[in-house]
Parts: C-alpha cells; sequence; structure tokens
C-alpha cells in the first residue's frame, strides 16, 4: 500500500512541476507591456497623428523594449521614459523590424528623428542633445506622416493629454 501511495505521490509531483515550467515560460514570453497602450498624439505641419503607445519605464522594459518581436503594426509604437531629461543611447541588438527613433525633450518638443534603424545592429544611435523619452514606432512613420524635429507629442508624460 505504501509502495503505491509514494508513486502516486511522485506522479503528482512530477505533473505539477511539468505545470509549472509550461506557465512560467508562457509568462516568459509575454511582451513587456503588452496589454498597457496608451494614446500618443504628435501634431506635425500635415495635421495630428495619433498612436497606441506601450509603456517602458522600468529598467527591464526600457532593456528589452522591441526586442525578439516580428512585427510591429502601423500606428503602434513604445515609448521609453528615460526621467529626467539626459543623453540618450539607443541600439537595435536582437530587434528585428526596422524602426523610426524618436527622440522628445521634456517639453514635448522632438528633438531628433532617427529614420529606418538597422535591424540587428549594435551601433549606437544617440539623442545628440537632452531628451526626456524615446518613441519607436515602425520604420518609415516619420517620412510617412511629417515627423520632424520641433515637432510636439501629446502625451501625459510631457504634463499634457
Amino acid at each position: 500500500m505504501n509502495s503505491n501511495r509514494t508513486a502516486a505521490w511522485c506522479f503528482a509531483r512530477s505533473w505539477l512541476a511539468a505545470i509549472l515550467v509550461i506557465a512560467g515560460l508562457t509568462v516568459a514570453s509575454a511582451p513587456v507591456g503588452a496589454a498597457d497602450f496608451q494614446p500618443l498624439e504628435i501634431v506635425t505641419k500635415n495635421g495630428v497623428q495619433v498612436f497606441s503607445v506601450e509603456m517602458a519605464t522600468t529598467e527591464q522594459e526600457k532593456h528589452t523594449g522591441l526586442m525578439y518581436r516580428k512585427e510591429l503594426a502601423d500606428g503602434k509604437g513604445m515609448l521609453f521614459d528615460f526621467n529626467p531629461e539626459q543623453e540618450v543611447s539607443m541600439w537595435m541588438q536582437n530587434t528585428y523590424v526596422s524602426l523610426d527613433m524618436i527622440f522628445i525633450r521634456a517639453d514635448g518638443r522632438i528633438l531628433r528623428v532617427a529614420e529606418n534603424t538597422e535591424p540587428m545592429s549594435t551601433k549606437i544611435v544617440s539623442s545628440r542633445g537632452l531628451a526626456r523619452a524615446v518613441l519607436e514606432v515602425v520604420a518609415g512613420t516619420a517620412q510617412k506622416y511629417g515627423i520632424r524635429p520641433g515637432d510636439r507629442v501629446g502625451h501625459p508624460l510631457f504634463g499634457s493629454k
């Protein structure tokens, strides 16, 4: 009787361990901040463009960013908060999708636009000045909507919208 009980207990523990491993892998592979989209507006000469952005505020979220994503839809993006305003350096390591990186000052004005960044590159992309945040969107977005330095970004991070 004891050997049957021991065998059943070992079997149950093995199943429980397998379930926990699978659950852990599922959680670990989920995109950072995937459910936390916020609206963001950019006012250009061509009008107002509205985006839905994920926030990257923790060090882990900022480190991971859009790495390992196979696609990024038009109108979607990720907003990295580097408060306080500072010189910011980004790269494209482990990022499969070409991006436009939009560096934004604390007052919500665009400082710099780095267009069509090279996927998987370790080349540094710098803000070339003090930036509060970086908005990453799919490559071609800046050209498509006429997004340029000096344009205004509307989002609570910059005290608006």
